[in-house]
């Protein structure tokens, strides 16, 4: 699979506003000093949690 790399301007400002556009949340200010939260979702609870890695794993 090969990825395509914008190659003008107008493309690449046209990405990085359609980024803009999306929320950021901090993982510091979702899990608060825990390494594991529940989030539900569609009335089917989700578990993540922060590995010894620093790395994010979510299991149903």
């Amino acid at each position: 699979m090969m990825v395509e790399k914008p190659d003008t301007l107008k493309q690449t400002l046209l990405a990085r506003d359609a980024v803009a556009d999306v929320r950021v949340l901090e993982s510091s200010e979702i899990f608060r000093g825990a390494n594991e939260i529940v989030i539900r979702h569609d009335g089917a609870l989700y578990r993540m949690k922060i590995t010894r890695q620093g790395k994010l794993i979510l299991n149903k």
